[in-house]
């Protein structure tokens, strides 16, 4: 269930939104909802993207051994293999 919340903006904020909102095709409600879930997340999640990242790059040749169907090498330009 979801509940109302209400907020003020200014009128160029608004029209900022209502623009982001139009050219992603979604609603300025959407975007705020999306904006505030990103706002309360778990701060332990800061950085796991990357930190993931340099994890596969460190260990790129042990993946590609492993699997060796799926290295980059061996795929699509639409990463599916080749």
């Amino acid at each position: 269930m979801s509940k109302p919340v209400t907020i003020r903006v200014d009128d160029a904020l608004h029209a900022l939104l209502k623009e982001r909102a139009e050219a992603e095709g979604t609603t300025v409600t959407a975007l705020i909802t999306r904006a505030a879930h990103n706002a309360v997340r778990d701060p332990r999640l800061e950085g796991a993207a990357e930190v993931f990242r340099n994890f596969v790059n460190d260990h790129a040749g042990a993946f590609d051994q492993a699997f060796p169907e799926d290295a980059p090498s061996q795929l699509d330009a639409s990463g599916q293999a080749a």
